[in-house]
């Protein structure tokens, strides 16, 4: 089972905490069997004070680090201080070791102490962000993305965009539709791309909005020819308002969530379905083989045949 673990840090934001947990925690196979083991440590395994006014009391020390596949840094309070030494020494081991390393909101911190984000891409709290910058040079700092993922080190913006980064390593672990199953138990926003916009809206637009229908609509033709003057046609309104009013429902634009949503009923299909690829790309709407196959890699660094060996329902069982 893959462990996680999450570094509690003085000044704890609790909900920072708590989805991760809550999104690791609900992932399972469909016959319940679960997908992820999550535990959380401290300095000393001692209690930690949080910004909610309450404690929380991890189950072990540093120690637990050394066992975990993915180390999550939730945001703490004192972000502009260092963690303790042994705490930066402890995430800088388990990056070395190989373990994915993820942080919420002003989490990022941690690792900039750590010195895990010289040199890469990274998002924080969009209210941080430039201090981030500031402080740490060598850092790429993305001040609008919702979540980076570097690989071994994904970096989130602030409260709920830690689900959206836990959702995205669930899919990514084990499918779609094992992130899928997670998001319908936490009520959550099936899939949000990392790099929308963290001022968008869009899980209230999943169920409302006055794009909405047009949306829903979209949704159910994928594999038909479908652009914005044909969606802007259904909402009844001229090419260029439905574009920025997308934008301000979803954070992205119409052509890149159709795109998005594209990829997501190929990657159903791929798990669902023994369909050829070529039969798949036409029911997604991409038309040829060879088109599924680039846009499919640009959004899961796989191909379609590779993802299908990995994550098809019959032999992974998820």
């Amino acid at each position: 089972m893959h462990r996680v673990v999450a570094l509690c840090l003085d000044g704890l934001v609790a909900f920072d905490l708590t989805a991760p947990a809550q999104a690791f925690g609900s992932a399972a196979r469909p016959g319940g069997k679960p997908l992820y083991e999550f535990s959380t440590c401290s300095v000393g395994g001692a209690e930690v004070r949080t910004t909610s006014g309450f404690g929380v009391s991890p189950r072990s020390g540093l120690g637990a680090l050394r066992h975990a596949d993915t180390v999550v840094v939730p945001a703490y309070a004192t972000l502009f201080e260092p963690p303790p030494p042994e705490a930066l020494a402890a995430l800088r081991t388990a990056g070395r070791r190989g373990a994915r390393v993820l942080s919420v909101c002003s989490g990022a911190f941690a690792l900039a102490h750590a010195g895990l984000l010289d040199g890469r891409r990274a998002a924080t709290h969009w209210a941080w962000a430039g201090e981030l910058a500031r402080r740490f040079p060598a850092i790429e700092v993305d001040p609008d993305a919702l979540y980076v993922d570097e690989g071994e080190v994904m970096t989130s913006a602030g409260l709920s965009a830690g689900i959206d980064l836990s959702l995205h390593v669930i899919r990514k672990d084990f499918g779609a539709a094992a992130g899928e199953r997670v998001a319908r138990h936490m009520v959550a926003a099936p899939h949000r791309e990392g790099g929308q916009a963290q001022f968008a809206r869009p899980i209230a637009a999943e169920v409302g909005g006055s794009l909405e229908p047009t949306r829903r609509w979209a949704a159910e033709r994928l594999g038909q020819p479908l652009d914005v003057a044909a969606m802007a046609g259904h909402a009844r309104v001229s090419p260029r308002t439905f574009a920025r009013r997308f934008r301000e429902e979803t954070g992205t634009t119409p052509l890149q969530w159709l795109l998005t949503q594209r990829v997501l009923e190929a990657r159903r299909l791929l798990e669902r379905s023994d369909l050829p690829v070529e039969t798949v790309a036409w029911r997604c709407g991409f038309g040829t083989a060879a088109s599924l196959r680039d846009h499919f890699r640009r959004a899961t660094a796989t191909t379609p045949t590779a993802y299908r060996h990995a994550f098809a329902e019959p032999s992974s069982g998820v």
